[in-house]
């Protein structure tokens, strides 16, 4: 189902049965100290559920059990072929599921139902069934060591991971960690967002339907000094691997520091430009792509292209068409389809983003009604100005105007991030020479997007390091690489 009218989507909200608890091996169960928080709508900011809020005692309870089902081997041992039949259930789960999950996504986060049904499930099904298929298909390598000896270079699980989501995304997220993760043979502990753990609390209970034995997919809802700060601590996680604010993420490098030394990667902010050049084709397609670039999911999305970096020859073509697109834009109760954008998040995201709205001259929006924030272009804004160097992470445009390619770029540049970036001209050679002095994980050409499934997504500079999400290489984050050396040295005297 790609689809649901309003009503039936208040339908299924009023219906759903909500996780409240910890999923800790194989079961519910409330945190340690009893406490509890609520998750709230944030489109309406009435409380959801009043939900468990994990402490150190419950991580530590956690990590012993998932460490437990490691050693034991019921999953980490598990023969390849096995574990890509059991992730695949667990897929097949969440597409029967797919409404309820998308309309729990919807209430918790804020995000639009229509994305939702239409963006976010297809894409978790498909994460967690292509790295499902992968798994039986990565071999080993044998190194050219000559004849003497036999040398084996083998992938084995980390062990216990970590796996810290944002609240933009909480169920692509979580697929984007737990595939390659459980594929790899690892146990598991998601910590969610404090914002938003309903969804990654229900397909806990659906992996286990699944088949995928206790101990080994783990959620603890909490914030992060009660839940977070004690699990990057932890002595015996061996990785976390965490996505979010550039803030928070070297909070869990000093984690690492202070405890074991558990590997970490990140990927955190972005503040990504769009270079429109002056030969660009199709402004309309264009200005399309830019529409979608930097208002979809609210803005609260770590590619968005929040800067717009446009030659001057053409740069009020472009911002014609442009506005033209984002006042189809409309902004609205995130369970009624019609509506593109929903909520924020919260009440503290809420003021950080409105306190942008008088940061410069808007010629778009500029406007909000309590959660929703209407999509906004400043106009005239300079490469140095704070509206061109922070990440707003709501629907806030920046334009910027050069007259080179060579200017575009050093301004595309100019950032201390470095996760993705787009560039449209109709020269080929041209746009992909810009393409490559650009320092990002990604950068599309003539449109936006983040790849697919198939390529690896991360970031340069300081939107992360450590490993990529996405494609073959995301099994690197979670594996070992284990030379196995075998002397073949003989000493008879029948050599073979």
């Amino acid at each position: 189902m790609t689809s649901l009218t309003h009503e039936e989507a208040l339908a299924i909200g009023k219906g759903l049965n909500l996780p409240r608890t910890a999923f800790i091996d194989g079961g519910f169960r409330a945190a340690a100290g009893g406490e509890q928080f609520a998750t709230r709508n944030p489109a309406t900011g009435d409380t959801l559920a009043e939900v468990s809020a994990c402490g150190a005692e419950d991580v530590d309870f956690a990590v012993a059990k998932a460490r437990e089902a490691f050693e034991h081997g019921r999953w980490s041992r598990l023969a390849p072929a096995e574990r890509k039949a059991v992730l695949i259930r667990l897929a097949k789960l969440i597409k029967r599921n797919a409404p309820e999950l998308a309309v729990l996504e919807s209430l918790d986060s804020g995000k639009p139902i229509s994305d939702c049904l239409a963006i976010d499930l297809p894409e978790t099904i498909n994460t967690l069934i292509w790295h499902a298929e992968s798994i039986d298909k990565l071999y080993d390598q044998s190194a050219p060591v000559g004849d003497d000896a036999l040398a084996i270079i083998a992938r084995e699980p980390i062990g216990v991971v970590g796996l810290v989501l944002p609240w933009n995304f909480p169920l692509l997220m979580l697929a984007w960690k737990i595939g390659p993760a459980l594929a790899a043979g690892n146990s598991v502990i998601v910590k969610p967002a404090e914002q938003t753990p309903l969804t990654a609390l229900r397909v806990a209970e659906l992996a286990l339907a699944a088949g995928v034995p206790r101990g080994v997919f783990n959620v603890l809802p909490g914030d992060g000094p009660g839940c977070g700060e004690p699990l990057g601590l932890h002595p015996d996680v061996d990785m976390v691997s965490f996505t979010g604010s550039t803030d928070t993420g070297r909070r869990f490098l000093r984690y690492a520091a202070d405890s074991n030394l558990k590997k970490i990667t990140l990927e955190c902010g972005g503040k990504n430009p769009a270079i429109v050049l002056d030969d660009a084709e199709d402004l309309d397609a264009v200005a399309a792509h830019l529409c979608n670039a930097a208002f979809w999911n609210m803005g609260e999305n770590c590619s968005a292209n929040s800067r717009l970096i446009v030659h001057e020859k053409i740069k009020d073509a472009v911002l014609d068409k442009l506005l033209v697109h984002a006042r189809q834009w409309r902004t609205g109760d995130p369970l009624n389809p019609s509506n593109h954008l929903g909520a924020l998040i919260d009440d503290a995201h809420v003021a950080k983003v409105t306190g942008w709205l008088g940061a410069g001259d808007a010629v778009l929006g500029g406007t909000a009604e309590g959660p929703f924030v209407a999509p906004t272009v400043f106009d005239g804004v300079a490469p140095g100005d704070a509206l061109a160097r922070e990440e707003i992470f709501g629907p806030i445009l920046s334009v910027i105007t050069v007259a080179s390619v060579e200017e575009a770029v050093a301004v595309a540049n100019d950032t201390d991030y470095g996760l993705a970036a787009s560039v449209f001209s109709a020269n080929g050679k041209r746009a992909l020479r810009a393409a490559r002095a650009i320092r990002a994980g990604t950068v599309t050409v003539n449109c936006y997007g983040e790849g697919d499934i198939t390529t690896p997504f991360g970031g340069y500079k300081q939107s992360g390091f450590g490993g990529r999400d996405n494609s073959l290489h995301a099994h690197d984050q979670y594996t070992e690489l284990k030379t196995l050396w075998v002397d073949l040295t003989d000493t008879s005297t029948e050599r073979l």
